[in-house]
């Protein structure tokens, strides 16, 4: 499973229903968040977000 911190991200770009808006409220750039993201749901074997 992902660390707690991909989960965080996750959550923030759940919540702001924008990978840029969750990026400026984690202080992250963009990019950052959808790594996060994305390695969260390669370790999960899942898609968690439509892009």
């Amino acid at each position: 499973m992902g660390d707690l911190s991909d989960i965080r991200v996750f959550l923030a770009v759940a919540q702001q229903r924008s990978f840029t808006a969750a990026a400026r409220q984690l202080s992250m750039t963009p990019p950052t968040v959808t790594r996060a993201v994305s390695a969260l749901e390669q370790s999960l074997g899942v898609q968690l977000l439509l892009r």
